[in-house]
C-alpha cells in the first residue's frame, strides 16, 4: 500500500531521494521512488590521474524531458567528486551553452566550426565554465547547417568522434547534449560514445517514443559502434504526489527494470531558477533537492561504470 512518509523530511538522510510517497512492505524494507529497495551508493575515489574520458550521450527525440538539465548538472556533480568532465552542446538550440551563462549569439566559433572547417582544432573552440573542471564546446543556430553538409561527407556518422578525440585524454567523462531528434547529428554523438543516458519525463506521452529509440539505438550497435552501451533511463520532472506520475514510473521500471536508474529527479522551479542564473544547481543551490538527487545520480553512475569507473574502452 501506498502511504504518505511520516517523520521524514525531503532531502534529509533518511529521505536524501526528496520523495514524499513510499511504499512499506511487511518486510521492512525501505523502498526508493521506482519501488525497489533503496541501495547506497559509496562515495566515490577521487582519481589520482585524468583520462581517457568516458563519452556518454544523452538522447531522446523528446524535447523538454531534461537532457540538457541533466548534462549540466550531473557533469558539476561529477567535478564535485574529482573528475574533470567535458560538456558538448550538440544541439544548435544551444541551451547547454545558455544554462551555462554564455551567450550562443556571440561566439565566434561553435562546434560547428569544429565539425566543418579543417582548419579549426578542439582547443580553438574549447571553453571554461564558472566551474573548475568542468569545461565546454558550445553551440548555436550554425550547427543545424552541419546535418544537411554532413550528408555529402565520407563516414558522415564519425565526424564528431574524430574531432573530439584530442580531448578525450585530458578528461574524464564526456557528456554530450543532443537535439531532440533522431537525426545525422544524433547518430554521430551514439557513434562516439561509450554509454547512451536517456533522460525520460515521468509522463504518458514521453513513453511513446521510447521503442524508436532503443530501436535506433539497436541498429547503431549493429552497424557504427558495437562497444555502444545503454547506461540507463532516468526519470525526470517526477511528482510523487501525482497518481499518473507514479504509473508512468512504474511501467518504465516495468518495461526496462535494472537499465533504470534508481536516482529519480524531482520536478522543482529550482532548475529553471539556475539556468537563468547561468550556473549547475550545485552551485546554484548546493543544499537543494535537486542538488542532492544529481550527486546521488553521479554515485550512481559511477558505481555502474567498470573500475576505474571513468576508463574508456
Amino acid at each position: 500500500m501506498t502511504v504518505t512518509t511520516k517523520g521524514s523530511t525531503p532531502g534529509t538522510p533518511d529521505n536524501p531521494w526528496g520523495d514524499t510517497k513510499t511504499k512499506t512492505p511487511s518486510n521492512g524494507v525501505n523502498l526508493g521512488p521506482t519501488q525497489r529497495p533503496r541501495p547506497v551508493f559509496p562515495e566515490p575515489i577521487v582519481p589520482d590521474v585524468h583520462g581517457p574520458a568516458r563519452v556518454v550521450a544523452m538522447v531522446n527525440q523528446k524535447g523538454g524531458v531534461g537532457k540538457t538539465t541533466t548534462t549540466i548538472n550531473l557533469g558539476a556533480a561529477l567535478v564535485e567528486y574529482g573528475l574533470k568532465v567535458l560538456l558538448v552542446d550538440f544541439d544548435p538550440q544551444g541551451a547547454l551553452s545558455v544554462g551555462l551563462g554564455i551567450n550562443p549569439l556571440q561566439l565566434d566559433l561553435t562546434v560547428y566550426n569544429l565539425l566543418m572547417e579543417r582548419g579549426v582544432t578542439a582547443e580553438d573552440v574549447l571553453l571554461e565554465t564558472g566551474v573548475d573542471g568542468l569545461d565546454l564546446l558550445p553551440s548555436n543556430i550554425d550547427l543545424s547547417a552541419a546535418e544537411v553538409q554532413l550528408v555529402t561527407e565520407v563516414a558522415r556518422e564519425q565526424v564528431l568522434g574524430r574531432v573530439i578525440k584530442p580531448l578525450l585524454p585530458h578528461y574524464d567523462v564526456c557528456l554530450i547534449d543532443c537535439q531532440p531528434s533522431l537525426g545525422l547529428l544524433t547518430i554521430n554523438a551514439l557513434t562516439c560514445a561509450h554509454g547512451v543516458m536517456v533522460p525520460l519525463e515521468c509522463e504518458f506521452f514521453a513513453l511513446r517514443g521510447v521503442a524508436l529509440l532503443m530501436d535506433t539505438i539497436s541498429k547503431v550497435q549493429e552497424r557504427l559502434n558495437e562497444d555502444l552501451e545503454i547506461e540507463g533511463l532516468l526519470a525526470t520532472m517526477y511528482d510523487a504526489r501525482t497518481l499518473h506520475g507514479r504509473e508512468v514510473l512504474a511501467r518504465v521500471v516495468e518495461a526496462f527494470g535494472d537499465k533504470v536508474f534508481h536516482t529519480v529527479i524531482n520536478r522543482t522551479v529550482r532548475f529553471p531558477d539556475a539556468t537563468v542564473a547561468g550556473e549547475p544547481i550545485t552551485t546554484f543551490d548546493p543544499s537543494s533537492l535537486g542538488a542532492n538527487a544529481y550527486r546521488e545520480l553521479a554515485r550512481e553512475v559511477l558505481s555502474r561504470w567498470p573500475a576505474p569507473a571513468t576508463m574508456a574502452r
